[in-house]
């Protein structure tokens, strides 16, 4: 870890294993919060593209005596960056700085829809020795091919990024780990790097033992063709928020195009309901290099309607990871909070910001 972080992070070991230990007795529910997502408030005259933030600058992290070469020994994590999940995006990263045993080697790559000045101001005050890059996203590449989901948030055009991020990043870019904004990662993401692919192009953690038909419609699976892009592979759900990709395979094998194919199916019939991850499952379940479960610790946020607390499932854990509809910041601000969620409270840098147990 980087030097300091040794001793911050003891008190979030102890709550993890108190967690882990009591696990039943956090299955309550939580009343859906409605609270406007977009965080920034409005910014003082004068004040665009210059310093000014919310959120308070973190620690600088230095590498560890056993790094090697910054030139070389690079660590390529890709995110998505907007106003309305930023609070999340800047836990994320303090996470990964601090966990990491060599912060200086990780290089962060940016994918935006559009230049957001307030926003890139943030990044550089509160991460001023930061290295990272911010690419724009053409949403027109993908607008006419979303299809409304279960839930507004899921049809964002900025979900579905992650298709084109081969694309977006520089050639010389040949691994990168994909990470959503709604997570922490309390390990050290040089050990996530650093997972055999083999010859896949992905690697996730597989939920084999999930009801795999759940996320596709009757209308799917009644057709007579359709289930058999299937054959041959024996297909297990996972979660498309943490990804390690092999970025030359990715380019080479046409996947964005194979992606794209059955999105122009679900724009004729209702063939799934979730969003930008029904796709992936289509062209790469049963395909993909599993990893430890400890990688993703999903589910979070609860489900894509109520976003009712979850707890953490039994194991070790390595990235702890809100997806579904409940965020931590929102349910903190709330003061409703699942228990969970003062996990990730520990790597909130916004201004206002004081979480405690007995909110």
């Amino acid at each position: 870890m980087a030097f300091w972080s040794l001793s911050s992070s003891l008190p979030l070991l102890g709550l993890l294993s108190l967690l882990l230990f009591h696990q039943t007795s956090f299955t309550t529910t939580t009343t859906d919060v409605h609270v406007h997502l977009n965080i920034l408030p409005d910014v003082p005259d004068g004040q665009v593209g210059s310093n000014y933030s919310v959120f308070r600058e973190a620690h600088e992290f230095r590498n560890g005596e056993t790094c090697g070469n910054l030139d070389v020994d690079r660590i390529h994590v890709a995110m998505t960056l907007d106003a309305n999940y930023l609070r999340g995006t800047m836990a994320a990263v303090f996470s990964i700085l601090q966990h990491s045993t060599c912060p200086e080697n990780v290089v962060f790559h940016f994918l935006w829809v559009r230049h957001e000045p307030v926003v890139y101001s943030s990044i550089k005050s509160t991460f001023p020795y930061l290295d990272f890059k911010v690419y724009r996203f053409d949403v027109h590449r993908v607008l006419g091919l979303i299809s409304k989901s279960i839930r507004q948030a899921l049809d964002q055009p900025l979900n579905y990024a992650r298709t084109y991020l081969a694309n977006l990043i520089p050639n010389e870019v040949k691994r990168v780990i994909y990470l959503d904004s709604d997570l922490v990662v309390v390990d050290d993401i040089a050990k996530l790097w650093k997972v055999d692919l083999g010859d896949k192009v992905l690697a996730a953690p597989e939920y084999c033992q999930a009801n795999f038909t759940v996320y596709f419609t009757e209308e799917f699976w009644s057709d007579p063709y359709m289930p058999r892009t299937f054959e041959g592979r024996k297909p297990c759900y996972f979660n498309t928020g943490v990804l390690v990709m092999d970025v030359d395979k990715w380019r080479h094998g046409n996947y964005t195009k194979e992606v794209e194919d059955w999105m122009v199916v679900q724009k004729q019939k209702k063939i799934y309901q979730l969003g930008s991850m029904p796709p992936f499952l289509l062209v790469l379940a049963g395909n993909i290099m599993p990893i430890d479960h400890r990688w993703n610790q999903h589910g979070l946020g609860g489900d894509n309607v109520e976003g009712k607390c979850r707890g953490l499932h039994p194991g070790p854990v390595s990235l702890l990871h809100w997806s579904g509809k409940g965020k931590p910041w929102l349910r903190l601000d709330s003061r409703k909070p699942c228990t969970v969620d003062h996990l990730w409270a520990p790597y909130d840098l916004y201004y206002t910001s004081r979480h405690s147990f007995e909110d």
